[in-house]
């Protein structure tokens, strides 16, 4: 790739961030678009629709640049959460790495590698006209003593990674301590989930439990919730719900409450016609719920609650049974991140499930080669001559050269790349997880390694499948192979996080996917402008993003420098676009107290060894075998210090160690609202649908909701 095409792809990327900025500056302001700027404030009752016209409204301010740029991470725990605050670390991380790199690489390393004449000098009076190679490491002849330069700057940059890692983890540990001891009590802190219970015959599963846990928990044992199959419950109140909001539509709108049946037929009175319709969903209601409520019904799993932190530990960590298949035990989600369709499905359902997931990701793994075989093609003139031979005419003008092989390409791999995320996350709700959260997880750490070989490793060994395959099967010459294939790619990444790193973040701010659904809908939406659902930040799309970034930097920071400034402008605007929609926009569904950040590491720690191994197989091509040879130990070197945070940190990730439990708990046994707690802790793990649904007495009244508002909103 030429300079020319990626300061084309420069200019694009860069004049649409300033539209979307520009236009979200407007549209924040008008009225109409407040539920897609502003939700969390209008939520809230911070902001209110204002009708009448202002002028200002239509001038773009940065006001909101400089309440994101002095919110204070205190301000950001308190409105958002621990879990807002470690994915704004992972950016604020980034940051330090790439700032830390971007002196090495840009100030050292480019000015070393435009020196070297291994492909051609660089003609500095047409400097657009140029190779980006001739910026990179392949322009160093083999043998060069300016590569000791680079070996350097492999071994600089690990130590700092490795410091910031060890820091971050231990700054993220004791949040969680700190967070924990700082929060009122929480249902999900003294209870657990205990399924694969035994019930023997003319016993239900209610008292199998009571009697369990009151003969070996009796000191520490509260109560317990038995969970129901509720899946025809729960689409009877979908119907009933999106029947009601029908009905007060018509209410509002007099001028539909009538309408014509066929081409000839009488008028039907449409809320006389919904509201039988909702007085049969009430009644089915009523009677799914009766059935449901029998043991029968009952799944061989129940919440189980205790008195205190340390019961609830205890309980979890010990082996219940003699027989180990038998009373297992799990840490309990918060109520509000219970994936409750989770137990309406059989033992032999998930585990079938589990294999349907593998072979889904490995036939969407293949079927994506599509796309990434297209974009290499568009980066390579020469092949695209020959696969489209109509384009030569076209391709001879500069102009569209230049925006086919640096913009068009990342384009096309962005807009692919957009499916991935939803369908990992319906995968992995399939996979058995019993909430959201750890939903969410499961989908990050598929999104992020479907993107590093999909992205990273099929661009670089562009080709066939087999011989992707057969990379994998040869070990031994991994070093090498990516030694040539990696530095070849440099252009292609750089142009990647021009063109998606810079889009994808900007588009963030401007919210362009909700934007066009909203206005599609707005027209035949039926609902009142007070109905709308705060959105919560999809992690599992935005964290594997960043890390994905992070990767490609680590990697080619000593191989081609000139990234660095294309990530560091990447960072700077997510780090204040992000502040901004936690302020304005996201609202925490669930806190998980950064649990988010083991994988943050290990994609870290897999970034260093994949650069450690590049540097290894380009030493050895450029006949320098005594810096090959010295990174090994850097390997080790990381390989240890990984081991090392997972034994130190990770710990303290998957549980909470029993000093701070006891600690809490003695500090609850003077709080005078821990009675009131524990009568709302015996029912805070029922199930929603199992909620009593409230109907109006007058199904004829157009004045009287069939279905309170509440039960909405639920």
């Amino acid at each position: 790739m030429l300079v020319s095409a990626l300061l084309t792809s420069v200019g694009i990327n860069s004049g649409l961030c300033v539209v979307f900025f520009t236009l979200y500056s407007i549209l924040r302001k008008q009225p109409s678009y407040y539920e897609l700027y502003i939700p969390r404030l209008l939520a809230e009752g911070i902001s209110k629709r204002r009708s009448r016209f202002n002028l200002e409204r239509l001038i773009p301010s940065p006001g909101w640049l400089k309440r994101a740029w002095q919110m204070s991470e205190e301000d950001l725990l308190s409105i958002s959460g621990l879990d807002a605050v470690v994915f704004m670390r992972i950016i604020t991380f980034s940051l330090k790495v790439f700032l830390f790199a971007g002196v090495i690489g840009i100030f050292v390393l480019l000015p070393v590698n435009c020196t070297g004449d291994q492909l051609k000098d660089i003609d500095f009076e047409d400097l657009s006209n140029n190779s980006l190679d001739v910026f990179t490491i392949s322009n160093l002849k083999s043998g060069s003593l300016r590569l000791w330069a680079h070996f350097s700057a492999v071994y600089l940059v690990t130590a700092f990674v490795c410091y910031l890692l060890f820091y971050e983890y231990k700054y993220i540990s004791a949040k969680r301590i700190a967070y924990l001891y700082s929060s009122k009590p929480q249902p999900h802190q003294f209870t657990i989930l205990v399924h694969s219970i035994p019930v023997s015959a003319g016993s239900s599963v209610s008292e199998t439990v009571e009697r369990f846990f009151l003969e070996y928990h009796p000191s520490t044992y509260l109560s317990h919730m038995v969970v129901h199959r509720t899946s025809k419950l729960q689409y009877l109140i979908k119907d009933a719900k999106m029947l009601y909001k029908r009905l007060t539509h018509l209410q509002s709108d007099p001028n539909q409450k009538y309408k014509h049946v066929g081409l000839f037929g009488h008028k039907v009175d449409l809320v006389d016609h919904y509201g039988k319709k909702l007085e049969n969903v009430e009644e089915n209601l009523r009677l799914e719920r009766l059935e449901v409520s029998l043991a029968a019904e009952e799944v061989r799993a129940a919440f189980v609650s205790f008195k205190s932190r340390y019961g609830a530990a205890v309980a979890f960590h010990m082996q219940q049974s003699t027989n180990p298949t038998q009373w297992i035990t799990e840490q309990a989600p918060e109520p509000s991140d219970v994936y409750w369709p989770f137990f309406s499905s059989s033992f032999m359902k998930r585990w079938l499930s589990k294999i349907v997931v593998i072979v889904a990701c490995i036939l969407l793994t293949i079927l994506f080669l599509i796309p990434v075989l297209i974009v290499q093609g568009l980066t390579n003139l020469n092949q695209l001559e020959i696969w489209l031979p109509f384009l030569k005419s076209i391709l001879t003008i500069s102009f569209f050269t230049q925006v086919i092989t640096g913009y068009l390409p990342n384009l096309i791999l962005q807009l692919s790349l957009k499916i991935v995320p939803p369908i990992m996350q319906f995968l992995s709700s399939i996979q058995g997880y019993i909430c959201h959260s750890d939903i969410q997880k499961s989908a990050s750490n598929k999104v992020l390694w479907f993107t590093i070989w999909n992205v990273f490793f099929a661009s670089v060994f562009s080709g066939s499948v087999l011989y992707k395959i057969s990379i994998v099967l040869d070990p031994k010459n991994i070093p090498a192979r990516l030694a040539v294939a990696v530095p070849a790619q440099a252009s292609f990444f750089i142009a990647y996080v021009v063109t998606t790193g810079w889009t994808s973040v900007s588009s963030e701010l401007f919210r362009i996917f909700p934007l066009f659904c909203y206005l599609l809908k707005r027209p035949f939406s039926c609902c009142s402008n007070d109905e709308f659902e705060v959105p919560a930040l999809r992690y599992h799309r935005d964290i594997p993003r960043i890390l994905f970034c992070g990767l490609l930097g680590i990697t080619y920071f000593f191989l081609a420098p000139l990234i660095l400034p294309f990530l560091l402008v990447y960072f700077c605007l997510a780090y204040i676009i992000y502040r901004n929609q936690f302020i304005h926009v996201y609202e925490p569904k669930y806190e998980t107290a950064g649990k988010f950040w083991p994988i943050v590491h290990n994609s870290m720690i897999f970034s260093l060894l994949l650069m450690q191994a590049i540097a290894v197989g380009l030493f050895t091509l450029k006949k320098l075998s005594m810096a090959s040879t010295l990174i090994f130990p850097l390997a080790v070197f990381t390989l240890l210090f990984n081991e090392y945070c997972r034994k130190r940190f990770l710990p303290n990730f998957i549980a909470y160690p029993a000093e701070v439990l006891i600690k809490r708990d003695r500090e609850d046994r003077s709080d005078p609202t821990m009675a009131e707690f524990y009568d709302q802790l015996v029912t805070a793990y029922e199930d929603p649908a199992m909620l009593p649904i409230h109907f109006s007495q007058n199904a004829d009244s157009l004045n009287q909701p069939l279905i309170s508002d509440a039960a909405v909103r639920r």
